[in-house]
This record gives structure tokens, C-alpha cells and sequence, in this order.
């Protein structure tokens, strides 16, 4: 029954790692013919259903065992519902008769997921099974997309029943935006506008109405999170990346900016909440976004719309072209010409590699324009601030939680989902050392990553940061290892660069080579960016 109604709600792999809990029901899955990918850490199989969602727009399924498993699984599964991404994670626990009598696993599973999820629900009953997977179905894709949790007592999936819960309709699409015209109308009217669009862009399949929208409209365009490739960066209308750490060039122009329309992104962190150290004081602000309770929930704004991307911008974009704002163009384009030349300006000689100037030398040599999954950390940064986006769907980054290590089985994830693109990560020392046996994982399942990282030997954003706040560093220090010969043991392959002249031919084999495949570079210490922008808001 299970099984049966997963394949009925459109799911299409389970990532899992086996348990005791879990037996009979992959048994089950296995001989239905159902793609099972299975992994090394718990988190993990959830980070990769994370991933699978983001890419495919489908729910992820992620199963698990209790206890352990389950506490394993809850870093995943916050991560997930932070990211806003409809994952159903499902965890097996003891037999029902034997909860609270001490036995072997037994522990409050849904009152753990409950603060992560939209819905946490222990299934009492065969019967039950169908409702409870379609509605943690429909709850996930129910206004703005999350995770949601099921815990499965081990008698339940092998139990009988002759009765059947009905599974409740799946989502909805229809999405009113009744308030286009006064959004419209204001956009029109304004001297200095800008568009931000965010994760809801991508959800919402909103690629080709937001490209007919800009087009129309000749309004400056920037993205972030989800959005970034769905809109390639090298489209004319394209002014960036909307992240003020990254992407210097946005801050003067978001301050000089009379109207601000926001596509599906929620008015947080990652724009300075809305406030005056990104924006100015007279800034009116539009909102469009599926989720009510967004809607000026940090800050004011002048029009709020609720309702789905793809549906505001078809009921938006005007008939007519808009005539050009050429001075204001003009003013954007050269902000961000400023700042990339900053960016790239090249930096004092050293023995060890300058993330900077690497990640440069990695834009000018790629064989292939892959998709890019991105971890966390300063040498990670760089890459973000350097790098275009080109794909969509091919910007994967970790999300509000920023869990690092992540993105290793991300881009697993990532490139399962898309195996006709090549696919690259991005990560630190630090990072890869989370998830680093799910090299097994992608070695079993022949999957041809590229994982670039940057080996600083330590805890380089944290040490960045204590260094200049502090002026002492603390247990940032690590040693500088061989994480290419560490691949290598799993199976994949790998090669160490110290220097530029290597960077070209090393992503040559690295994309040839039929598995994952690890580049370990080695590099200094450098502030990025996003340390900067960080330190600044200290200050």
C-alpha cells in the first residue's frame, strides 16, 4: 500500500539507508521496480531528496530507520523545509504495542520533526497508510512548498488490513493574483525600477513568462537562490546576482532604486531584510509571492500580491514593449563592470593559490558548462561571486540553514536527476569531511561529478572572521589532506593543482572521467566577499 500510493503521488526514487525498520518495505519498492539510492549517512539520504525535489519539482521521498537513523535524518529534514522544498521524510520506528516500555529505539520521532516540518504524524494503522503519505503530499506542496514527516512503526508496514483510507486529492494549481494590474501600474510609472526574483520563479516553471516579461517590460533583472539559470546571466536584461556579499554592483543599485518588484522571494536575510543598508528610505516595494503570511512580513510594501509566479507574470506582462530607461541601463551596467573588475583585479603574489584569481582561471578553461552545486565557506564564495549562471536548475546552494557539507550529496542528487549535463561542486576542507563516504555512494551508482576543493587546511571562514574580530584565531586549524587520494580509495579519481597552469588541463580529465572525480586545491587564506559583507555588519 505504500508503495502503491507513492507511485500513484508521481514519486519516482527513494533515498534511504537501510534499517531494520525499513526491510520489507524496500523489499517491497525493489521488486515494484522502484529506483533506490542508497546512502551512507541518514542526513545525507535527505539532503539528496532535498536536491531531487529542487531539480525535478516532484517530491522527494526519503526513508530512514528510527532512533538513531531519525536523529540522524532531522539535520536534512530542516535543511529541506528551510530551503522550502516538499521532501517526505519517513522513518521507521519500534512495533506500535511496545512504545514508552523502554524498548530497544523507541523515542518521540514526530515531536522531533514537528518544529522542521508542515506535518509530523505517527501512523497508527495499515489502513492508514495512503491517507497519511497523500496528505504529507499535499501538505508539502501547499502554499509556500516544505518538508513533511511520517513515522511508520515496523508492525504497520507488514500489517493486514481490509479497509483503506481514501488518499486526499493532490494540489491544486490555480493561483489568483488579482492585484497585477495595480503592481503593473506602479512598475510602469517608476523612474528607477528593478526586479528581484527568487525560488518561487523556479517552482512556479516561470522561465519562459519571466523572459516574455522582461523582454516587455525592459525592466533590470537580478536573481538569487533558485531563480539564478533560469533566466541565463548572459540574457541582456540580466544584471546579476541579488546577493549584496556577492554581487557589489546590486547594492548602489537597489539604493538608487524607486520601485523594487520581488518574484517569489521572501523579504529576508539574504536582501538585508528590505532595510536601509540595502535600500533606500523611499524604496517602494511590490511583492508576489504564493505564501500570504510573506506578504510584508518583514517590512512594508506598497503592493502585495498573492499568488503564483508564473500566474502573476502571464497576467502581467504588458501587450506593448516598454520603452527603454537607457540612463538607468546604462548606470546598472556600469556598477557591475566595477565591481567584476575589482573582483578580478589580480592579487599580491603568494606561494599558495588565491581563491580569486583560481576561480577565474576555472571561468576561462572550462571544458563544458556545467551545473553548479555550491557548499559553504570563503573559498566557496568566490566561486559564487565569479561564476555565471547559465542553467536552470544549475544553481544549487545550501539554503537558509547553510548546512555545510551538503552539497556533496546535492550534486549526487543533481546530476542523477539531469545525467545528460555535466554537473560541478564546489566545497572546502572543512565541508567534505561531513559527507565524505558518499564518494562510496557515487562511485556504486557511476556518478560523474567534478568536486573542486579548496584546501586552505582549516576553517577558513571562521577564521577569517575571529582574526579580524578577535584578533586570535580558535579551533579553526585542520591539516592539509590528500582529499583527492581519498577519492581515489573509494574508487573515483582525483589530482592535486598548486598552481594555475594546471587548472585547464586538470578539469579536462576530470570531466572525462566516468565517476566522481575530486580536484584538491590548494590554496591561502582569503577573505571573500561574503566575509566582508559580513564584517561590515559587525561594524
Amino acid at each position: 500500500m505504500f508503495v502503491e500510493s507513492a507511485l500513484q503521488l508521481g514519486i519516482d526514487r527513494i533515498f534511504t539507508l537501510v534499517g531494520d525498520h525499513l526491510n520489507e518495505v524496500l523489499s517491497v519498492a525493489e521488486k515494484r521496480g522502484f529506483p533506490i539510492v542508497h546512502m551512507r549517512h541518514e542526513a545525507a539520504v535527505v539532503h539528496a531528496a532535498d536536491a531531487w525535489s529542487r531539480m525535478t519539482r516532484k517530491p522527494g521521498l526519503a526513508i530512514v530507520t528510527g532512533g538513531p537513523g531519525h536523529t540522524n535524518a532531522l539535520t536534512g529534514i530542516a535543511t529541506a523545509h528551510s530551503n522550502g522544498s516538499p521532501v517526505i521524510a519517513v522513518s521507521g520506528t519500534p512495533a506500535q504495542e511496545m512504545r514508552h516500555r523502554v524498548v530497544f529505539q523507541d523515542i518521540d520521532q514526530v515531536g522531533m520533526a514537528a518544529p522542521v516540518t508542515k506535518f509530523s504524524h505517527l501512523v497508527t494503522s495499515p489502513s492508514q497508510v495512503p491517507f497519511a503519505l497523500g496528505r504529507a503530499y499535499q501538505e508539502a506542496f501547499s502554499g509556500r512548498y516544505g518538508a513533511t514527516h511520517l513515522s511508520i512503526p515496523v508492525n504497520v508496514f507488514t500489517g493486514k488490513t481490509e479497509t483503506m483510507l481514501r488518499m486526499p486529492a493532490a494540489r491544486g494549481t490555480a493561483r489568483s493574483c488579482d492585484d497585477a494590474a495595480a503592481a503593473m501600474d506602479m512598475l510602469a510609472k517608476a523612474e528607477r525600477p528593478v526586479v528581484i526574483g527568487g525560488s518561487g520563479v523556479w517552482w512556479s516553471d516561470a522561465g519562459q513568462a519571466l523572459l516574455e516579461f522582461l523582454k516587455q517590460t525592459r525592466v533590470p533583472y537580478f536573481d538569487v537562490t533558485m531563480a539564478r539559470g533560469v533566466i541565463p546571466e548572459d540574457f541582456a536584461g540580466h544584471c546579476g546576482y541579488a546577493d549584496p556579499s556577492l554581487n557589489r554592483g546590486c547594492i548602489p543599485a537597489f539604493q538608487a532604486a524607486d520601485v523594487v518588484l520581488v518574484l517569489g522571494k521572501r523579504i529576508d536575510y539574504r536582501i538585508a531584510m528590505g532595510g536601509p543598508r540595502l535600500f533606500g528610505k523611499e524604496t517602494r516595494f511590490i511583492q508576489v509571492d504564493v505564501e500570504p503570511r510573506e506578504i510584508g512580513n518583514v517590512r512594508d510594501v506598497a503592493v502585495g500580491v498573492v499568488g503564483d509566479v508564473r500566474t502573476f507574470l502571464e497576467a502581467a506582462t504588458p501587450a506593448k514593449v516598454w520603452e527603454t530607461r537607457t540612463e538607468w541601463v546604462h548606470q546598472i551596467g556600469k556598477w557591475r563592470e566595477e565591481w567584476m573588475a575589482k573582483l578580478l583585479a589580480p592579487p599580491p603574489p603568494d606561494d599558495l593559490l588565491h581563491p580569486g584569481s583560481f576561480f577565474a582561471e576555472v571561468k576561462r578553461t572550462l571544458p563544458v558548462s556545467p551545473l553548479l552545486s555550491f557548499d559553504g565557506g570563503d573559498f566557496i564564495h568566490w566561486g559564487r561571486a565569479i561564476l555565471p549562471a547559465l542553467h536552470s536548475g544549475g544553481w544549487l546552494r545550501l539554503g537558509p540553514m547553510a548546512t555545510i557539507g551538503a552539497a556533496l550529496p546535492f550534486c549526487m542528487a543533481q546530476a542523477m536527476a539531469r545525467p545528460k549535463q555535466p554537473v560541478m561542486m564546489m566545497t572546502g576542507d572543512g565541508s567534505l569531511g561531513f559527507y565524505i563516504a558518499e564518494l562510496d555512494t557515487m562511485v556504486r551508482y557511476g556518478v560523474p561529478v567534478v568536486i573542486i576543493v579548496g584546501n586552505d587546511g582549516g576553517w577558513g571562514l571562521e577564521r577569517e572572521l575571529q582574526g579580524e574580530v578577535q584578533g586570535t584565531t580558535t579551533a579553526c586549524e585542520l591539516r592539509r589532506t590528500r582529499y583527492d587520494l581519498i577519492c581515489q580509495g573509494f574508487g573515483g579519481g582525483g589530482e592535486t593543482i598548486d598552481r594555475l597552469e594546471q587548472v585547464g588541463p586538470a578539469l579536462e580529465r576530470a570531466f572525462a572521467f566516468p565517476g566522481p572525480y575530486v580536484l584538491n586545491v590548494n590554496i591561502r587564506g582569503a577573505r571573500s566577499p561574503f566575509t566582508s559583507w559580513q564584517l561590515e555588519g559587525k561594524k
